[in-house]
């Protein structure tokens, strides 16, 4: 799971959960039952904010930029997340140099798939998963390879290091592709011992 993924599972849940709390919260008191000691509010026929507490701090002179500071921090988080999730991390086509002083385009998605079926030909890989990043001339892969219980895993890094990442490389005639891989086991029922 890249830290993206992660940051976004963790915003959305506890955004999720404070809504559901306060929502729950509201609809409950709403409903007739009783406010607990610590909600903001006394009760069903209470409003959310009264003369009070609207013009309580209006006269400070520290209220409006904080408020407006924090608002902005706000804003520019909700942005960040919002292009971060957005942008696209798939690298739609590679350039290739055809060696004629031309260049041609490689379909990302086809050199995905050449090397994950490649991988998927190695001995003990259950099933491999490849991701084309960075940029068209510049690429970089991130692999998953699920490997059978029986492989080391060094050996079966070592095997798609020299195979199918070679082979796309000089395919592409790419002086480097960096890559990233995470080796997982595949699940499988307990063996007996006797």
């Amino acid at each position: 799971m890249t830290v993206n993924t992660t940051v976004n599972r963790v915003l959305l849940a506890l955004a999720g959960l404070v809504l559901f709390v306060l929502g729950g919260s509201v609809l409950a008191i709403g409903l007739g039952a009783p406010a607990p000691s610590w909600w903001l509010h006394d009760g069903r026929n209470d409003v959310l904010l009264d003369d009070s507490e609207r013009t309580r701090w209006r006269d400070e002179g520290w209220w409006w930029p904080v408020v407006i500071a924090a608002l902005a921090v706000v804003v520019l988080l909700c942005l960040w997340w919002l292009v971060s999730v957005l942008r696209r991390r798939r690298v739609s086509e590679i350039v290739v140099d055809t060696g004629d002083g031309e260049v041609a385009a490689l379909r990302g998605r086809a050199l995905e798939r050449a090397l994950a079926e490649d991988a998927n030909r190695q001995d003990g890989v259950a099933e491999a998963r490849v991701l084309l990043t960075g940029r068209r001339g510049t690429p970089r892969t991130r692999a998953v390879l699920l490997l059978e219980p029986h492989v080391d895993p060094g050996t079966a890094l070592d095997t798609f290091a020299a195979g199918p990442l070679t082979h796309a490389r000089t395919a592409t005639t790419l002086p480097a592709l960096p890559s990233e891989v995470r080796l997982r086991a595949v699940k499988h029922r307990p063996e007996r011992v006797t």
